[in-house]
């Protein structure tokens, strides 16, 4: 398993879990386009899943892949990664 420091290993296109968080919460994914209410699919990081209340996940780490937690409104409330 490799090394993850906080601030160095990021590799979801430079921005931090926080920024991340900044740019999506409150919004909700769509396929094609972003605007002040969502944010389209096509400009995450590659290594994404979408996580609805309930949702089973799996357990494996990979510090590289953002979790984006929507609340039951289907908007985002949290980003993780791993």
């Amino acid at each position: 398993m490799p090394l993850v420091v906080p601030g160095i290993n990021n590799t979801s296109g430079g921005a931090s879990q926080e920024e991340w968080l900044n740019k999506l919460a409150g919004k909700k994914l769509t396929e094609s386009s972003s605007d002040v209410t969502s944010f389209a699919k096509k400009d995450l990081p590659q290594q994404h899943r979408v996580l609805k209340p309930g949702d089973a996940m799996t357990m494996d780490m990979r510090p590289e892949r953002m979790n984006i937690h929507l609340g039951d409104d289907g908007t985002v409330h949290n980003v993780t990664f791993g």
